[in-house]
């Protein structure tokens, strides 16, 4: 501001300064012309030259001023051009970036080019493969399919070739399979003797047929194996066993999960592997085709409904086949038998089965007959796969039947050798004659509550499984086979009350399935007091003779036992006997012939209390493929059966529980058909 002052003032004093110049010059100029300039005062002199040396001071300031101006203006037109150069620069810049940016975006779209065109050759390559890979499974599947094609349906075979063997260190007089109850006492002279039994009659086949049509899968199953036995069956030559029946039935699966099947196949009281699907039983991995005590199961026919709700839960009702098994001894009878004519006849107060009809395709010598059932079993079953484990709930519902004679067990004899006995009367009429009065029949119902659960120790590896059933009547479910029912001295039917259970742990590796399990079958007392025998004896006349002049008369003895013990597990039963072993008899063949059977022993009743079993055993996979599989199996087994205390009927007496134990060993060699 100052400088801007001191400016203005510079130019004010070089105009006054330069118009009194003006007017001096001009004013010496018109004096010269008239006349000449009068001399100068000093004074005034003095001061126009201090005028002139602040005029000539200003003008030096103005033109450093003007110096500083210019030299400013020089600054600013350099920083104008500094920046017009940047602004050139910058536009330049500018310039270079939007040709880098359009070089860039170029180059992108080059490179999602040739990405899409790799993404393309890819994609082109993958379905090439692909196509390549089905064209040339298409070509296996023609040279060797996994499956047959029929007019729609798939075909997939299935099934094993085994040798098998099985040791037991005390005989059972069975092939690979054990009956676990018929281990025997040491009476019995089986006891004494091991076995070595080899057979390749389990190996099995199937047949797996599948088809679509709409929404609705179909499938028919057939499963089969050599373990029947024909009429001429035996193991001296040709070992001619036959084919029978394991599976058959046919399902219809809709797509919300209902599914349909009938046929023959497993109980659906049998544990699945998930949810209740048919073929995806778990049966203990065993050789022993019996299993291991403790198991649930049963293959019979089945008519099954089974709602499936997303995987994890399922609802499963069954109608399945019925049969009922006996146990027990000592119930009413009447026997007849003739001297020298070698008959025997035995009549009781009911009647709960009969032996299969030659003609009605049923096994008729099958020495357990056939049960007449009144209506079938009735199973309902739960299952759930929460994610962790699968875990089953279950019911079985059963019908007994039977027919009961009053009047079935009655007699008389004047020469009764039973002091105090002479007739047993007939309850309905008083008659002492054997009849059908006052007949009926009598229904029971029985059942019982079972649960399977199976829990992934260590997923796909370890797993610990187990199952159980217990109620009245449910015993031919559990492997051993403990019977159903009993009889009461009038006749009605006594259900035993059996429990049954399996525990063990199954590893799971590429090359090596192991087990180890533990079961037992209990089957309760069921024993009662009050049946009646009678023993009718009727000997022929005896014609007079050289020994015997005067002959002998025809005789008919009958002889009264009443009021006597009998049942399940009866704790007056007689077990004196189970330890002594007799020799054979000779109920094969006739008095003079061969062969004979073991002895069972004489007064050894010995109904099982209790069965356990332990197992151990693998299973080696030599190989496993597309070309099927072949592996090598074995396993262990020790048995103890614990028999009912029996103190013969003797007041005071302590019981005789009788025990049998045995050890076996089996070995297989499988070959799996891919």
């Amino acid at each position: 501001m100052k400088q801007v002052m001191a400016l203005a003032l510079s130019f004010s004093l070089s105009a006054f300064a330069a118009q009194a110049q003006q007017s001096t010059a001009s004013a010496m100029a018109k004096s010269t012309k008239r006349k000449a300039a009068p001399k100068t005062d000093p004074a005034v002199a003095a001061q126009l030259k201090e005028l002139k040396q602040a005029i000539d001071a200003q003008q030096q300031q103005i033109r450093q001023l003007n110096d500083q101006i210019q030299s400013r203006d020089q600054q600013v037109q350099q920083l104008q051009q500094k920046v017009q150069q940047g602004q050139t620069a910058a536009a330049q810049a500018e310039s270079k970036a939007d040709t880098a940016a359009s070089q860039a975006a170029a180059q992108q779209e080059s490179v999602t080019a040739i990405k899409n065109d790799v993404a393309d050759i890819k994609n082109n390559s993958t379905s090439t493969v692909l196509t390549l890979q089905e064209t040339q499974k298409s070509i296996q599947e023609l040279g060797s399919p996994a499956a047959l094609h029929y007019k729609g349906i798939t075909i997939t075979p299935g099934g094993f070739v085994e040798a098998a063997t099985v040791n037991r260190t005390r005989a059972t007089s069975s092939d690979i399979n054990t009956p676990f109850t018929g281990i025997p006492y040491t009476a019995n002279a089986l006891s004494k003797l091991g076995e070595t039994n080899l057979t390749a009659r389990q190996s099995r086949l199937s047949l797996l047929g599948e088809s679509k049509v709409g929404n609705i899968k179909l499938t028919g199953y057939w499963e089969a194996d050599w373990l029947g036995t024909g009429v001429t069956s035996n193991n001296r030559q040709s070992n001619s066993y036959v084919l029978r029946q394991r599976v058959i039935y046919g399902q219809a699966a809709f797509a919300n999960g209902l599914s349909v099947t009938a046929g023959q196949m497993w109980s659906l009281a049998t544990e699945n592997k998930k949810g209740i699907q048919n073929r995806q039983e778990l049966p203990p991995l065993t050789i022993d085709s019996q299993y291991n005590v403790g198991f649930t199961w049963a293959r019979q026919y089945g008519l099954r409904v089974v709602k499936d709700f997303g995987g994890k839960f399922a609802l499963g009702v069954a109608v399945e086949g019925p049969q009922a098994t006996i146990g027990g001894r000592g119930f009413s009878s009447l026997t007849t038998a003739n001297v020298g004519g070698v008959s025997l006849t035995t009549g009781g107060n009911t009647i709960l089965d009969a032996p299969g009809a030659g003609g009605g395709l049923f096994n008729f010598a099958d020495t357990t007959g056939y049960s007449i059932n009144k209506a079938p079993d009735i199973i309902v079953k739960a299952a759930a796969d929460p994610g962790w484990g699968h875990y089953e709930v279950f019911g079985i519902f059963s019908d007994f039947r039977n027919r009961i004679y009053p009047c079935g067990v009655v007699g008389t004899n004047t020469t009764d050798t039973v002091p105090g006995t002479t007739s047993i009367l007939c309850p309905v009429d008083g008659s002492l004659s054997p009849s059908a009065a006052g007949a009926f029949n009598d229904t029971r119902t029985g059942g019982g509550a079972g649960a399977n659960f199976r829990l992934p120790i260590v997923p796909k590896k370890l797993e610990f499984a187990f199952q159980g059933l217990a109620g009245d009547g449910v015993g031919r479910y559990g492997s051993a086979q403990i019977a159903d029912l009993t009889f009461r001295p009038n006749g009605t039917e006594a259900l035993i009350r059996t429990a049954h259970g399996l525990a063990g742990f199954e590893l799971h590796t590429t090359k090596w399935d192991a087990y180890a399990y533990g079961g037992a079958d209990y089957g309760a007392r069921a024993g009662y007091v009050g049946y009646n025998n009678i023993s009718v004896t009727k000997t022929p006349a005896i014609p007079p003779n050289a020994a015997n002049p005067a002959g002998d008369s025809a005789t008919t003895t009958t002889t009264f036992k009443v009021n006597q013990i009998g049942g399940y597990g009866s704790p007056f039963a007689n077990n004196s006997g189970c330890q002594k072993e007799l020799p054979p008899s000779n109920s094969l063949g006739s008095p003079t012939s061969s062969p004979f059977t073991p002895s069972n022993g004489s007064g050894c009743a010995g109904d099982t209390r209790v069965i356990q079993e332990g197992t151990l055993g693998f299973w080696y996979k030599f190989y496993q493929g597309p070309k099927g599989g072949f592996r090598l199996g074995i396993q262990y087994s020790y048995f103890a059966k614990n028999g009912w205390s029996g103190n013969n009927n003797v007041a005071g007496a302590p019981g005789l529980a009788p025990k049998a134990v045995d050890n076996m060993i089996w070995t297989a060699i499988r070959y799996y058909i891919p």
